[in-house]
């Protein structure tokens, strides 16, 4: 069971919850903050106060007021007019992954919604129901509304919706699990759809696939680099303490480990003419660095947005006051000697998605950065003017093919990740009347990641197809202790290549082994970075 507080949801967590179906629960802490926030808001609301989204219109209509009759009818507008997404449905882990964040942001007690909203977004989760949610709809400024709305939509019975992998209607889905449907009150349609809780959580399963793929880029590389008997010199300790970025050290320091023992390093350490390797073996810890590093900081922005509230108004409640608990004043009353206002509605801009759309995009850099330094050395190993083995690593090249399309395949990817490396998040289009004149084009950086991702799975597949070939050239040799271990994952899934046959399945078998982390040989880098590696 996960507990979720508004403060400390990690991105494992997510990926958990969205991928494995864990159970969540919230904390009773923050149940009382929801209720505290909720009881300000309604303390503001009698007192007539103006605040935006409860008893004023939306955008352009902010300065429209809105009668208490109708402020219940106006949020349940609100999410059926922006539930206005198109396009191919989000699969069920990253509805779950927008779920669990919107229910975290909404625990903090800063959104005035009643406590039953977040117990209800849970309790779709527990139950495994997945409202259909649009991914074309969001700029990612005033929240990512349309995704954001359809999830509200199912809560209050309206839309479409999955269980067990049936899709109906929302409202008989909520029956099957007996759950009533949602009336919303005010100001809960914004406290639903005011954030970027579809960019985070598309985003954040995606990272988390991207850093079982920089431990499976290592390994690949390092099989590569037996495979055309290169040196691990250039791993060496020493070099990287000169330029002691963090993510080029554990780079170096994995490829380091997983080379030691190599017999094939033993047969060419003299005698062979080479003084360097090429670029893409030699400078392996850089390039790979370079995307640990960015990696590195989309994990803080993402797990720093996963635990902060993100809609407008935000409905702040000051901490009681030990002798006036419960007293009923405007937000603004100037307080007593001694005494602290019950709190404020502030408006502000926490929805946009700017610092997170901008971080999603450098991944995708990343990304296609390590998908070309992969498909350089697929090259290598299949050029046997670069390699010195048999073209295209099959016995008997003119006759037989061998893995030649592999780097085809592996090329067109690339290109594709090229295109879906253009930033995102510097394409704002102005919307809403102008109101929204800058806007962060977070979805659109959050399905590039995604699709960004896929691919790079499919160069890896390409670079462990060709590379455990190659490695086998040189038998009875033996490669070193991580790469061999990787081999024999392979091999239980991949055999050797003799005559030719269609690359599809391989190709799609090993890339289902890079995503579940399977050859990313995690084990390879002791617990202490001061030990052996620095003897070296």
């Amino acid at each position: 069971m996960i507990t979720i507080d508004g403060h400390a949801l990690t991105l494992p967590e997510v990926e958990a919850v969205a991928r494995d179906r864990r159970p969540v629960r919230l904390d009773p802490d923050a149940a009382e903050r929801v209720r505290r926030s909720r009881a300000l808001l309604e303390t503001l609301l009698r007192s007539g106060q103006p605040i935006y989204g409860v008893n004023t219109g939306f955008g352009r209509l902010a300065d429209v007021r809105i009668s208490p009759a109708d402020q219940r009818a106006l949020q349940h507008n609100m999410v059926r007019s922006h539930a206005a997404g198109v396009g191919r449905r989000l699969c069920a882990a990253e509805v779950r992954a927008i779920m669990l964040l919107r229910a975290n942001t909404l625990a903090r007690g800063q959104s005035g919604c009643r406590l039953v909203v977040v117990e209800r977004l849970l309790d779709l989760l527990n139950h495994g129901v997945h409202p259909e949610v649009p991914e074309l709809g969001s700029v990612g400024a005033s929240g990512d509304l349309a995704p954001l709305s359809h999830v509200a939509l199912a809560l209050t019975g309206e839309g479409r919706a999955e269980l067990d992998g049936e899709v109906g209607d929302a409202a008989e889905m909520l029956r099957a699990v007996g759950a009533a449907p949602l009336d919303l009150a005010e100001k809960e349609a914004v406290a639903l759809i005011n954030g970027t809780q579809a960019t985070t959580g598309i985003g954040a399963l995606a990272l988390c696939r991207f850093a079982r793929l920089l431990d499976a880029a290592d390994v690949a590389g390092a099989m590569s680099l037996e495979g055309l008997r290169g040196t691990p010199d250039p791993f060496r300790h020493e070099i990287h303490a000169a330029r002691p970025h963090p993510g080029q050290v554990t780079a170096a320091r994995r490829l380091w480990a997983l080379l030691q023992g190599s017999g094939i390093r033993e047969s060419h350490r003299t005698g062979d003419p080479r003084v360097q390797d090429a670029y893409s073996l030699r400078c392996m810890p850089q390039v790979h660095g370079a995307a640990r590093e960015a990696r590195g900081y989309a994990h803080r922005i993402l797990t720093t947005e996963a635990n902060s509230t993100t809609d407008n108004p935000l409905v702040l409640p000051s901490a009681p006051a030990p002798d006036r608990q419960g007293m009923d004043a405007h937000a603004d009353a100037e307080p007593a000697a001694g005494e602290t206002n019950p709190g404020s509605v502030l408006s502000g801009g926490n929805f946009h998605a700017q610092i997170v759309a901008q971080c999603l995009d450098l991944v995708a850099i990343a990304a296609a950065d390590m998908a070309a330094i992969c498909e350089r050395r697929i090259d290598r190993l299949l050029n046997p003017d670069l390699s010195g083995l048999p073209a295209f690593l099959t016995t008997r090249p003119g006759t037989r093919s061998g893995l030649m399309i592999a780097q085809v395949t592996a090329a067109d990817a690339l290109s594709e990740m090229r295109v879906l490396a253009t930033p995102a998040s510097v394409d704002s289009v102005s919307t809403s009347a102008s109101q929204e004149d800058h806007v962060s084009m977070g979805m659109a950086a959050a399905r590039k990641v995604r699709r960004s991702v896929e691919l790079l799975e499919v160069v890896l597949a390409a670079e462990f197809l060709c590379a455990a070939q190659a490695v086998e050239f040189h038998r009875p040799l033996r490669a070193g202790d991580g790469v061999e271990r990787a081999l024999a994952t392979v091999r239980k899934h991949v055999p050797p290549l003799a005559e030719d046959r269609p690359l599809s399945t391989d190709l799609e078998a090993l890339a289902a082994l890079v995503r579940a982390g399977e050859l990313s040989e995690p084990e390879v880098v002791d617990a202490d970075p001061d030990d052996s590696y620095r003897q070296t």
